[in-house]
Parts: C-alpha cells; sequence; structure tokens
C-alpha cells in the first residue's frame, strides 16, 4: 500500500470506508485549512466554522460507508458541509451573516491571492463588500466555483441541481457581483 502523502483523497477516503479509520487524519490535514475557509466565508461566523469543521469530519466518519467510488471526494466533502452548516443554524436558531470585508483575511485559506500586489487593497475591499451584499445562494455557488475552485459538476452534486443549472447560476451570481462591485466604485469617486 502507498504512503498517505502519495494518497489521492479518494483513495485515503475508500480506505476509511473499508475500515482504516488512520486515513481520515490525513484527509483532515488536508483539507481542514480550505473548508475552514469557505465556511467562514459563507457563515461569517469563524466559531461556527470551526465547529461545523469537527462536525462534517465527524460525519465523514459516521457516513464513510455512503462514500461511492467515483472519486468525487472534494464533492462530496463539500456536501457534507453544507448540510452540516445548515444543520448548524438551524439548531442554533441563528442564519449565516455577511462577514466584514476587514474581517476576512483574519481568516482566508491559504491560498494565494492575486490581489495581494500593491494598490490592490481598495479592488479587494469592493469585492469582499459586494460578495457580501450578495444573498446567501448567490454568494455560496461563488464561494465553490472561484474561491473553492469546484467543478460545476462537483457543485451540481453539492447543491442538487443539474450542472446547467449550476452554471447559469453561477453566471447570474458573478453579473450580480459584478453590478455592486461597479455600484461601490461609483459611490466612492462620489
Amino acid at each position: 500500500m502507498a504512503t498517505a502523502a502519495l494518497q489521492t483523497d479518494h483513495e485515503l477516503m475508500l480506505a476509511v470506508r473499508d475500515g482504516e479509520l488512520a486515513a481520515l487524519g490525513e484527509l483532515f490535514e488536508r483539507h481542514h485549512g480550505p473548508l475552514y475557509g469557505y465556511l467562514a466565508k459563507h457563515t461569517g461566523d469563524r466559531l461556527a466554522a470551526e465547529d461545523i469543521v469537527q462536525t462534517v469530519f465527524q460525519r465523514m466518519l459516521k457516513y464513510r460507508h455512503t462514500y461511492r467510488d467515483d472519486g468525487a471526494f472534494t464533492a462530496w466533502m463539500y456536501h457534507l458541509a453544507r448540510r452540516c452548516a445548515a444543520d448548524y443554524f438551524r439548531k442554533h436558531h441563528a442564519a449565516p451573516v455577511a462577514t466584514d470585508p476587514t474581517d476576512l483575511q483574519a481568516y482566508a485559506d491559504a491560498r494565494p491571492h492575486a490581489g495581494d500586489q500593491a494598490g490592490a487593497s481598495d479592488d479587494r475591499a469592493f469585492l469582499h463588500s459586494a460578495l457580501n451584499r450578495l444573498d446567501r445562494d448567490d454568494r455560496e455557488i461563488l464561494l465553490l466555483s472561484r474561491f473553492q475552485e469546484l467543478s460545476f459538476a462537483e457543485i451540481a452534486g453539492i447543491l442538487e441541481c443539474s450542472v446547467g443549472a449550476a452554471k447559469v447560476r453561477a453566471h447570474r451570481a458573478l453579473r450580480e457581483l459584478r453590478d455592486i462591485y461597479f455600484q461601490l466604485q461609483g459611490e466612492k469617486l462620489t
């Protein structure tokens, strides 16, 4: 058997499904950061995001037998995360809130940003403000497609819709984001 570092996420999850529970540790190491970043941006609540990440990995273990042999680990994980977030907010009688754009960097995942170049801080602030003004469903699909870089097939599985519907929703959300972004820029100029 290959070492855990050389195994794909899919192979590791198959090992977990087959009873090799230590493989879940490697999956946690690989995915807890990006998953936390997604949930923190999605929910606007860092503490809730921490709790939900733990719940996601607990459910991976509990429902490991439901993992299919189709190689779509990331989509399966984000589908669980989405359901865990909904359960969390239902249980706590709360709803996800938009995050303060100045606070987003405090819990952003480790992926490099193109906006880290000098002079781009205003653009980032406008983008984060625009993202926060989107409704929850539009923000979610953009986070999955643009920030988490999932394929539309994976997103369709997570959102339980067709690939075409996921593409249309992402296109409309991106257009709405663009409109809000330019509106914010126009407000600054006046």
